[in-house]
């Protein structure tokens, strides 16, 4: 009469633990498809763009402005008392930045607009440097302000440049962009955001 040995609970054990070892990758990678997947289908199908990080900040009084004037560029610097009582854009750009370069034709149009007043904090930027790519592109700001190290930046929490936040007449952040920005994020971003605001009252 022959009898079946049966595996020892220490073999068991190990195959077991080879199953979950081989299912964690699988499942990482599910979790990271899964994600991805959601990202396109929210940009495709909802219109929702990738550069759009949410900021803890939104829904917040905007940080104080008292900003040095960007000599040379003819207008005002930029501090809390020329933008109050307004439906503001403030734009961070450089001169260095290639996508600040892309993006201000857009700005320039939204400069025409008469609902929105559209200033600009100059990041880390040298003010010769400012003023050449003022005077190259134009000038789409009614206010600027210098930030050389970065610490304005910093207080509004800055991602990336170019960065723009809309803030309504009242100082509140109701609205953030990481990126330039194109027709999507105008139509189905900011233009909301502004209309949102101004409905606000």
């Amino acid at each position: 009469m022959s009898e079946r040995l049966s595996e020892s609970p220490e073999k068991a054990g190990r195959g077991i633990g080879r199953y979950a070892l081989a299912i964690v990758p699988l499942a990482i990678f599910l979790v990271i498809a899964g994600t991805a997947g959601k990202m396109l289908y929210d940009q495709d199908f909802n219109g929702k763009s990738t550069t759009e990080i949410p900021s803890a900040l939104i829904g917040t009084k905007a940080p104080d402005l008292d900003l040095p004037v960007l000599e040379g560029a003819q207008v005002p610097a930029l501090t809390s008392k020329v933008v109050a009582g307004k439906l503001t854009l403030v734009n961070v750009f450089a001169s260095w930045c290639v996508p600040c370069r892309q993006e201000h034709p857009i700005l320039k149009e939204l400069a025409k607009d008469p609902r929105l007043t559209v200033v600009a904090i100059n990041y880390k930027d040298t003010s010769e440097n400012a003023l050449k790519f003022l005077g190259e592109l134009g000038n789409p700001y009614s206010a600027i302000g210098v930030d050389p190290n970065g610490k304005a930046a910093i207080d509004w929490g800055v991602y990336g440049i170019p960065e723009s936040y809309l803030v309504d007449a009242d100082g509140t952040i109701v609205y953030k962009r990481v990126g330039p920005f194109d027709a999507l994020s105008l139509e189905k971003g900011l233009y909301p955001a502004i209309e949102k605001a101004l409905a606000k009252g």
